[in-house]
């Protein structure tokens, strides 16, 4: 059993947990993820580590109220157990001292998992810029966290609330407009964004690696279900990756599996609205 040690409401449906995990707190490295159980008869979903600390043995996740095991983990609060919290998963992040500059490009939800990936290329010794996204300022998370290991940290509003308005690809142009040396970008968010941002670096030789977030139920490579073709191979994001090279990864057909199981999720979240109880699928 893992204990809930924090609970915060980050905005509407979008939650902040600190968990016990001394076993995952002790070994984590930056870019892995932990497949969650609620309870027995609860469905497996992966949700990235967004934070831990090894002393207190405790990890952070942060998750968005999107299905039926994601509204019932909202329901839990401090002091309350979840079952299953297995990790850490997939393969770390490989965090290396470049000659030029790191570039951390998160979209919505996806910037708290790109927050340890950018604190451990700065603790490394590389000039860290952050570039955030989000449709409206009540929705960006995690600004503050960033500018405390980044050198500079951007955001982009599509309504204009708050920084620039558009897109994080605006902001990214503006970095190289103004000659900025990116030897290293780390798009982590929507599909559609790391794709945008994968075809805008590749004419410019600049190396993009994405952190895919694909439907997982197993989270060991054994289902099959978190496969995506990357340089033209089949690959299994949860033991494979979960970073690839953005340039060599087959968005559309992504894209395209990520709404496979839409009918099942929508089925198993009026099942919880009406019974109480889970069913089906949620990532």
């Amino acid at each position: 059993m893992h204990k809930i040690h924090l609970k915060k409401m980050l905005m509407a449906r979008t939650w902040q947990m600190r968990v016990s995990a001394p076993l995952i707190a002790r070994k984590c490295q930056p870019g892995q993820f932990l497949m969650l159980r609620i309870h027995e008869d609860g469905e497996r979903i992966p949700l990235t580590i967004a934070d831990w600390d090894r002393e207190a043995g405790t990890i952070d996740i942060y998750f968005q109220e999107i299905g039926a095991s994601t509204e019932l983990l909202a329901t839990l609060e401090v002091g309350d157990n979840i079952l299953d919290v297995v990790g850490p998963l997939g393969n770390p992040s490989e965090i290396e001292k470049l000659d030029g500059t790191f570039v951390m490009v998160g979209g919505g939800f996806g910037i708290a998992a790109g927050y340890p990936v950018a604190r451990a290329f700065k603790e490394v010794g590389n000039r860290v810029i952050a570039v955030l996204g989000a449709k409206t300022r009540d929705l960006l998370i995690c600004e503050e966290m960033l500018k405390a290991v980044c050198d500079e940290v951007h955001v982009a509003t599509n309504d204009g609330s708050y920084g620039k308005q558009g897109m994080v690809s605006d902001v990214l142009q503006g970095l190289l407009d103004r000659g900025e040396d990116i030897k290293l970008v780390f798009p982590v968010g929507p599909p559609i964004m790391m794709k945008v941002i994968s075809q805008m670096t590749l004419p410019l030789n600049i190396k993009t690696i994405v952190s895919l977030n694909s439907v997982m139920v197993d989270g060991t490579g054994m289902c099959g279900g978190c496969r995506v073709t990357v340089a033209g191979k089949t690959r299994f994001v949860c033991s494979e990756g979960i970073d690839f090279n953005g340039h060599e990864v087959n968005w559309d057909e992504m894209m395209s599996r990520q709404k496979m199981y839409g009918q099942f999720e929508v089925e198993a979240l009026n099942h919880y609205h009406e019974h109480g109880s889970c069913w089906g699928g949620d990532r």
